[in-house]
């Protein structure tokens, strides 16, 4: 579905932009070491991005600038729990250290190869991106929480073939296109614009 009219102000935006503030709600609660509450504001960030999506979509409000607030709030959010995660649980993280840094490059690689090429922020909100992560942020849960840690190695594995996937998009793609979700709606549009 292509972008509607840009209005900057409404309930998508809106929750989007919530989600950005929950960053430093999260840092109050790493800083004051209380894990609990942490994971649960983070689940609560995690709904507001499945719901500003459905709200676009359901309301017809689908905008460019939506959909860079939109990465704009993820890129914040995963920043802001990766160093939190250091905050609240340094052994956990240099046990999982390679996972772990898999999972971070494969977060801000695309976003600074996408931003190099186009001068921009990218938001192709992939379908493989959203699998990686639903994955990783269950991965995330189920690690810090004590229960299992092998869906956190899991997650680092579709994060990283995610952040190739938007990666050839950005080498595909001749100008910056919001909302592209495989490599073969990358492919259609490089046809279209020869």
């Amino acid at each position: 579905m292509e972008p509607t009219t840009e209005k900057i102000v409404n309930l998508p935006n809106l929750v989007s932009f919530l989600r950005i503030l929950m960053a430093p709600v999260l840092f109050y609660f790493a800083l004051s070491q209380q894990p609990y509450w942490f994971i649960g504001i983070l689940l609560f960030a995690e709904f507001t991005d499945v719901l500003d999506g459905f709200l676009a979509r359901s309301l017809n409000q689908i905008t460019k600038m939506g959909s860079h607030l939109d990465s704009w709030g993820d890129f914040i959010i995963y920043t802001t729990i990766a160093i939190c995660a250091w905050i609240l649980w340094p052994d956990i993280l240099l046990r999982e250290i390679v996972y772990f840094v898999i999972i971070i490059l494969s977060l801000t690689l695309p976003v600074l190869i996408g931003f190099i090429k186009f001068h921009q922020f990218t938001s192709y909100h992939t379908w493989s991106v959203k699998l990686a992560v639903a994955i990783t942020v269950l991965g995330y849960i189920l690690l810090f929480t004590g229960l299992l840690d092998w869906p956190f190695r899991a997650a680092a594995l579709f994060c990283l073939y995610a952040a190739l996937e938007e990666i050839a998009i950005t080498f595909l793609i001749h100008h910056e296109h919001v909302d592209i979700r495989s490599v073969r709606q990358a492919l259609k549009y490089r046809r279209q614009n020869r």
